[in-house]
C-alpha cells in the first residue's frame, strides 16, 4: 500500500492481517488522496488536516516529494478539538511524538509510513515493515499486477492481501496462475462512542485512538470480511 498519513481503521487491518507489509512508495504520487492528508472531526463535522507539499505532483513518486510543514497546525487542530476524549493524554502524545520527529525528515513518504509504524506499535501490531524503493526496485519497470506477483514471489508468499478497492484493478486468476492467493479485505462497520450521538465513520486512525484503548481497537483490528 502506499503509505496514508494516519490512515483509517481499515488501513491497520491490513497491517495487521499480514505477516509483512510494504510501504508502496516508489510509485506515483496521488493528488487529493490521503498519503500527506486525512479527516478528523471538528465541532462535530468531518474536516481535513494536512501536511503542505513542495512541488506535488502525478508525475513524481511519491518517495520524491518533500513537505512544507504543518506539524504545528495540525497539532494545536487535533489539541483544540479532542483535549476532552477520554484517551487524549496517551494519543496526542502518539500523534506529537510522530509530528515532532517528522521535522527532521523531508519526505512525506517517510512521514506518512512514520505514523503507521508508531501506531501500530501502539497497538500491540508485530508486523515487518519494509519499503519497495529500497528492497524491490528491480521489479520498479514491471506492470501493476506482474510487479506485485514479483515482489511476492521473492517473498516466497502464497497470499497477497489487499483493501476491497483493489477489485477494480486486480484479477485473483493472474494471481492463482502464479500460485498466490489473492484476498480482498472489506472492514465492517466499526462504531464506537465519540463527543455527539451522530457517529462520524471512517475518520483517521487519530479519532479511534482519542475514544478507544488499545485492547478495543484491538477488537477492531478483526472486525472485516475477506473476499
Amino acid at each position: 500500500m502506499q503509505p496514508y498519513l494516519f490512515p483509517y481503521i481499515g488501513y491497520f487491518q491490513l497491517v495487521n492481517a499480514v505477516d509483512k507489509f510494504i510501504f508502496y512508495d516508489d510509485v506515483s504520487f496521488i493528488k487529493g488522496g490521503w498519503i500527506n492528508r486525512n479527516v478528523i472531526q471538528i465541532q462535530g463535522e468531518r474536516k481535513y488536516i494536512n501536511l503542505t507539499l513542495i512541488g506535488a505532483s502525478s508525475f513524481k513518486n511519491i518517495n520524491e516529494i518533500n513537505i512544507n510543514g504543518g506539524q504545528e497546525k495540525i497539532l494545536k487542530t487535533i489539541k483544540q478539538n479532542y483535549c476532552k476524549s477520554p484517551y487524549f493524554k496517551q494519543a496526542f502524545s502518539l500523534i506529537e511524538e510522530v509530528l515532532i520527529k517528522s521535522k527532521d525528515i523531508k519526505l512525506i513518504s517517510e512521514i506518512a509510513s512514520l505514523s503507521v509504524m508508531l501506531i501500530s506499535s501502539y497497538l500491540g501490531i508485530d508486523t515487518k515493515f519494509e519499503y519497495s524503493s529500497k528492497l524491490y526496485n528491480n521489479t520498479i519497470n514491471l506492470n501493476r499486477t506482474d510487479r506485485l506477483i514479483e515482489i511476492c514471489k521473492i517473498n516466497k508468499a502464497d497470499e497477497y492481501f489487499n483493501p476491497i478497492g483493489g477489485m477494480e484493478l486486480y484479477d485473483k486468476f493472474n494471481f492463482k496462475e502464479k500460485e498466490i492467493l489473492l484476498k480482498f479485505i472489506k472492514t465492517n462497520n466499526v462504531e464506537y462512542k465519540q463527543f455527539n450521538d451522530i457517529f462520524l465513520s471512517n475518520l483517521s486512525i487519530i479519532d479511534v485512538i482519542m475514544f478507544n484503548n488499545p485492547e478495543t481497537i484491538k477488537e477492531f483490528l478483526t472486525n472485516y470480511t475477506i473476499d
